[in-house]
């Protein structure tokens, strides 16, 4: 089966958070609690030896999601021609009655909006703009292109197979559709100043 994923290049970003901000501005999503692609800092060290990164993350549409299993009404499912994790929120049984797939979902990916009983929405990859051979709006919106999305087997040609960076930690159950350019620590690898 094909398998859509995405390459992520942490040593480019630079936590400007455009990616976030151009996914609720193209879905719609408002002001609130949901965020499809999310950007979180990472720090170490201290003075004068520090490393800073950025993770940006969304669904990353694994090839064994732990949310499809969980979900006890099917709402959620994989699609055999692309391997695109899709929700029916028509389906789901809402945050207050359920919930399982946030539990289940090692990385995040189900999101609840603050309404009563809201129903889980994801980054669905861009699926319209994916049809008019377009790559998601994260992507296209990235000014350090620092991620991509494609053909899982294309991304780990052009880019190699990093699984786990500052950050994340590659899961064997769930086979997460990630490849990764790490943004390395060598000035904590330096001797301190004196």
């Amino acid at each position: 089966m094909p398998q859509l994923g995405f390459y992520i290049d942490q040593s480019r970003c630079t936590g400007c958070y455009t990616c976030t901000v151009s996914c609720k501005d193209w879905h719609d999503i408002p002001a609130g609690p949901v965020h499809w692609r999310r950007v979180t800092a990472i720090e170490k060290g201290e003075f004068p030896r520090v490393f800073v990164a950025f993770l940006s993350l969304s669904c990353l549409h694994c090839a064994e999601p732990a949310c499809v299993a969980a979900c006890p009404v099917n709402a959620i499912s994989k699609r055999a021609e692309d391997g695109i994790v899709i929700v029916n929120r028509d389906a789901c049984l809402g945050n207050d009655d359920c919930g399982l797939c946030k539990e289940a979902c090692p990385y995040g990916a189900p999101q609840f909006a603050a309404e009563a009983n809201a129903r889980m929405q994801k980054c669905d990859f861009c699926l319209e703009r994916w049809g008019e051979g377009k790559k998601p709006i994260c992507v296209e919106s990235c000014p350090m292109r620092a991620l991509d999305a494609g053909l899982l087997t294309e991304m780990e040609a052009k880019y190699g197979k990093v699984r786990s960076v500052e950050g994340f930690t590659y899961d064997t159950a769930n086979k997460p559709s990630v490849v990764f350019k790490a943004r390395t620590d060598e000035l904590l690898k330096t001797p301190a100043p004196k």
